[in-house]
């Protein structure tokens, strides 16, 4: 019996099958995760230099503002339903008057009776580009008119290609976003707004 449990002790046989079946589910993790993270970042890839190149092709276009925006947004639809064929895909477009306003986005200004840091309750706020409500990033829904800076922002999300959220928690879709100002031709006068209006916030 002693012999034969001295054997045992001493047979490595199979040391590596255990060994194995150890680190096997650790470099499984491993992977699925760096394959989630890379395709993740092709995509942001993908979706940034798709817009910029939607914004210099937005110099060059052609036609009326709706037509130009479904051409833009079918460009950037094509490209990324080419990775992600089930992405849901958000446009979103505000406009401004100059690159300065697009890149502070300053909210407008209102009196914060409250000092809650919110315009509410009523609060007295100045109506600058006279849309009727009060803007947090002081810019405008929509295209814009000639001449204007819109911010054009894109969101995509679509389910995870690796079950990692199963494991190790989180949200089982990706979300992806991208944004860039583009510059409306001038196929026209710019609009201007008129003096901003005082009016007050939401209740």
């Amino acid at each position: 019996m002693r012999t034969l449990f001295s054997a045992i002790r001493k047979d490595e046989r199979g040391a590596t099958l255990i060994e194995f079946a150890i680190i096997a589910p650790v470099m499984g993790l491993l992977l699925l995760g760096a394959f989630d993270t890379a395709h993740s970042l092709y995509m942001r890839s993908v979706l940034q230099g798709i817009i910029q190149k939607v914004a210099r092709d937005s110099a060059l276009e052609t036609g009326t503002v709706a037509a130009r925006q479904t051409l833009l947004d079918n460009k950037v639809r094509a490209s990324v339903k080419a990775i992600a064929n089930n992405a849901t895909i958000t446009f979103t477009r505000r406009f401004y008057r100059t690159f300065n306003d697009a890149a502070s986005a300053r909210a407008e200004s209102w009196t914060d009776t409250n000092t809650n840091g919110r315009c509410d309750q009523g609060e007295p706020y100045e109506d600058q580009n006279r849309n009727g409500t009060w803007d947090a990033d002081g810019g405008d829904a929509g295209q814009g008119t000639a001449k204007d800076r819109t911010l054009y922002t894109v969101s995509v999300s679509y389910p995870r290609f690796f079950p990692l959220y199963r494991v190790i928690g989180g949200s089982n879709v990706t979300r992806i976003k991208a944004a860039t100002v583009l510059q409306n031709q001038p196929y026209g006068d710019q609009g201007s707004y008129a003096a901003p209006i005082v009016r007050n916030c939401p209740a």
